[in-house]
């Protein structure tokens, strides 16, 4: 147990950590992707609704 947490120890040093100006960018591009699928999932799903009711109704 004791060699396990010491290689994961030896590997966090090796990881390159983004600096605060790349986290900033980083999480603005994860937010835009995520509205933009939120939206485009959004007409999707009323298009499909709007398809369903002419349909069936």
């Amino acid at each position: 147990m004791k060699e396990y947490f010491k290689g994961v120890k030896l590997e966090m040093k090796k990881v390159v950590w983004p600096t605060k100006k790349e986290l900033g960018s980083f999480t603005a591009v994860v937010l835009a992707t995520c509205a933009a699928f939120a939206l485009v999932f959004w007409a999707v799903d009323t298009g499909v609704l709007a398809a369903i009711k002419a349909v069936c109704f």
